[in-house]
């Protein structure tokens, strides 16, 4: 990704030499990444890869063993998901994407509640109303087909529930947004609307990091693929259907080199 008028475009993420071992087992070897402004970058590899591991790092929810991470440049060790959002990098968590206990607005604006008398702390009463026509006035733009009402997340479809994780994703990312099997076990429409969603972030300049088992998905939106096996960076390749079996043969480990 150049303009030819400015030089190349520097990256917005760069993971330089990662490693991570939990005991005597190294999940993340010298692991090298750049991620460009407005790139859907798939992070492809088998169970066990690494993949969960590297973005736990890149969100704040592990630190690296070795190597570093930078976001624009600027070396970044983020303690938390919470101060990486604040950085510009959300994340949707395949496992912990919403609040079962509560509605489809509170999810949205899960550490982010808008409150009356703020100097109350924790004791302040929230803004439920506001919230939830935010919410609602957001719902609409982003063609999120969720109640509108208070219904609790945990009576909500998996698509609904995805959904509105995403859509919180997409609304307050500002650099990255990184994505963990966003369509895991969801049907075909609903893996429609959250690969819709996805598609929107490159229109705001945000960059995407994308884990996946689907290739068929990944091949719709994205721009380049990394593969990871046994912790380490084994090739590349633009997702194409030309690419499939090249993939394929990284990710069940019939290829040692960059394609």
């Amino acid at each position: 990704m150049t303009d030819n008028s400015q030089g190349p475009i520097s990256p917005v993420l760069e993971v330089r030499g990662a490693g991570k071992s939990y005991g005597a087992v190294r999940v993340l070897r010298d692991v090298n990444l750049a991620l460009r402004p407005g790139e859907i970058l798939a992070l492809l590899g088998d169970n066990g890869a690494g993949k969960s591991t590297l973005i736990n790092a890149i969100s704040g929810v592990h630190r690296l063993d070795a190597g570093e991470i930078r976001l624009d440049g600027v070396p970044v060790a983020f303690r938390s998901p919470q101060e990486a959002r604040s950085h510009g990098v959300e994340t949707v968590f395949q496992d912990l994407a919403v609040f079962d206990n509560l509605d489809a607005s509170a999810n949205f604006f899960i550490g982010r509640e808008s409150a009356r008398f703020g100097w109350l702390g924790p004791l302040a009463p929230l803004r439920r109303r506001s919230m939830a026509d935010a919410w609602r006035e957001e719902a609409n733009r982003l063609e999120v087909n969720v109640p509108r009402g208070g219904q609790l997340a945990a009576l909500l479809s998996g698509g609904q529930r995805q959904a509105i994780a995403v859509a919180r994703a997409v609304s307050y990312a500002t650099k990255i947004v990184i994505m963990d099997e966003p369509t895991a076990a969801l049907g075909v429409r609903e893996s429609t609307n959250v690969l819709r969603l996805v598609r929107k972030l490159p229109e705001r300049g945000v960059a995407v990091i994308l884990i996946s088992h689907n290739l068929e998905h990944v091949m719709e939106v994205a721009d380049r693929a990394v593969v990871l096996r046994r912790g380490s960076v084994v090739g590349e390749a633009a997702p194409t259907p030309d690419n499939h079996e090249r993939l394929v043969s990284l990710i069940v480990g019939g290829g040692q080199h960059m394609i």
